[in-house]
């Protein structure tokens, strides 16, 4: 029996735009264009996808989106579904904080959009929700 490090291997590199496209539609993230998903992937200040070794297809990613300063935002935290419960959603969000520790000052700011499903998995790395002294909001263009 292969143990989980075995059969994934994690790469700090975005996905290639295919299996962008394909993590974000099968895990359940709104669908994008190809277009936007370029450029989400080039203009990423870091990131990581994990692929499975024996059939080489990237199955969970997340990246980092940010200034590189002081502003830090994680985005696109994705799981497919047959390879969830593996960790491989806990191995991607350390890999990207670890990064952002070794290069932000003290004090910067890393916030995310916490869907249902990677709630706990994002307090357990420490996120805590800002209400009511901040609230997140959004506008879709």
């Amino acid at each position: 029996m292969t143990t989980p490090d075995e059969r994934y291997l994690l790469i700090r590199t975005p996905p290639p735009l295919e299996a962008y496209l394909r993590l974000r539609a099968e895990s359940g993230l709104t669908r994008k264009r190809a277009d936007q998903a370029q450029a989400a992937l080039t203009g990423s200040w870091a990131a990581a996808h994990i692929q499975e070794t024996a059939t080489g297809c990237p199955v969970a990613m997340g990246r980092v989106i940010g200034d590189g300063g002081w502003y830090f935002h994680i985005a696109d935290m994705a799981v497919l579904p047959d390879h969830q419960r593996q960790g491989l959603g806990d191995r991607i969000l350390t890999d990207l904080l670890e990064s952002i520790r070794s290069h932000a000052p003290a004090g910067a700011w890393v916030t995310l959009m916490a869907d249902p499903p990677g709630r706990r998995l994002y307090n357990r790395h420490g996120f805590r929700e800002t209400a009511p002294d901040s609230l997140g909001m959004a506008l879709t263009l």
